[in-house]
């Protein structure tokens, strides 16, 4: 019998975490992703396959198609440009970003360590940047330094820009941190020889509640023929496939949970029918139905679901929240892009898993309680 709760209980528990840790792991992850690379980009359709890009006007006709586009929240104009830092001591590859005044700097406001967020306007080229503290540290680099960043122009010549770092950002994003930095678009269109109004990207914010997959597809028919758009996740495709192998691995957690509580509970049921023969064969003796018998011993079992499932959930929710709140069990950022265990669990998720599981136990126990219909009261009774 304890067996049996213990095995129940442990069940729930079990579940009820990988549930909540892969729903939080997938949704933190991808949050911080598209918070980065933002959940749309539009560029020119070409096959340059450097960092790159080649540059395009946001003009009027542009905004106007934008604009015909459900669920389009904001836009933002941004370029990248392959470069590297080099200090006394140190060199590192960077792509720097350059970004306009109207970029939306919600996200990294949020992963802001130190300083404050570049200040950049149209009329003047801002030499202000925003570097992670991966690229800090590497560079030895402090809050205010001055930093020189080289470039190889169309002609193959080094051009060095000496950058002010006003702030550092961390994301928890090892492979974005060790490579952005982030400075005026003027900059970048200096650098290239660009117009005062050609960028490389146009990045697409949406409305909460939006699906990217179904404005994406709106916003590639609505662009002019030489622009194209994608998504985070085309951009990104390593990363979202790796999220998707965890749906896998949480639903064959579950399945093997099931399994092992199910089995056990099952088993218990058989030892008492077994260990209660001559009792049933009495009843049996005395009027009483298949049915009624099936019933007495499945109230007894189902108290036992009942025990186990409750210990189960109150053990597996006081994890879920311990986590939630306090972060207790920590993760390596550079290899989990998460510096704490995530968790998310909604009340219907936990109502979800509770009643499917409830059901399908209650299903399982029929299996034994049909061993009730062969027993005779007559050779039950004798063998008392």
């Amino acid at each position: 019998m304890r067996l049996a709760v213990t095995s129940v209980a442990l069940a729930i528990i079990v579940m009820l975490i990988a549930w909540a840790v892969v729903v939080g792991f997938k949704n933190g992850i991808r949050d911080k992703v598209i918070g980065f690379v933002a959940p749309i980009h539009v560029q020119a359709l070409d096959r340059n396959e450097s960092v790159e890009e080649t540059p395009f006007v946001l003009d009027e006709k542009l905004i106007s198609r934008l604009s015909s586009v459900e669920g389009v929240r904001h836009y933002q104009l941004a370029a990248n440009k392959a470069g590297m830092i080099k200090t006394e001591d140190e060199i590192q590859g960077v792509v720097l970003k350059g970004v306009d005044q109207n970029y939306d700097w919600t996200y990294f406001s949020s992963c802001l360590l130190e300083g404050r967020i570049p200040q950049f306007t149209d009329s003047v080229r801002s030499t202000e940047v925003l570097v992670s503290k991966v690229i800090a540290n590497k560079m030895l680099l402090n809050l205010d330094d001055d930093v020189r960043v080289w470039f190889v122009d169309k002609d193959m010549q080094a051009r060095g820009r000496k950058f002010q770092i006003v702030g550092i950002f961390e994301t928890g994003l090892y492979e974005f941190d060790e490579r952005f930095v982030f400075a005026d678009l003027n900059q970048i269109r200096r650098l290239n020889g660009w117009e005062d109004q050609e960028a490389g990207l146009l990045e697409i914010w949406l409305d909460d509640n939006a699906d990217i997959d179904v404005v994406n597809d709106k916003l590639y028919r609505a662009l002019p023929a030489e622009l194209t758009s994608y998504t985070a996740r085309e951009s990104n495709p390593q990363i979202f496939d790796w999220l998707d192998l965890l749906d896998t691995n949480v639903w064959l957690i579950m399945l093997l949970m099931f399994l092992v509580a199910g089995i056990t509970v099952v088993s218990m049921l058989l030892i008492i029918i077994i260990e209660r023969t001559s009792t049933i064969g009495l009843l049996k003796a005395m009027g009483a139905t298949n049915k009624f018998v099936r019933n007495v011993f499945l109230m007894r079992s189902l108290k036992i679901l009942g025990i186990g499932m409750l210990i189960g959930n109150i053990v597996g929710l006081g994890f879920c929240f311990l986590q939630k709140y306090t972060g207790v069990i920590k993760l390596p950022a550079e290899t989990y892009y998460l510096s704490a265990v995530p968790i998310e669990l909604h009340v219907g998720t936990v109502l979800l898993v509770n009643l499917g599981t409830f059901l399908l136990w209650m299903l399982m126990l029929l299996i034994p309680t049909a061993v009730i219909n062969r027993i005779s009261p007559t050779k039950s009774i004798r063998f008392d």
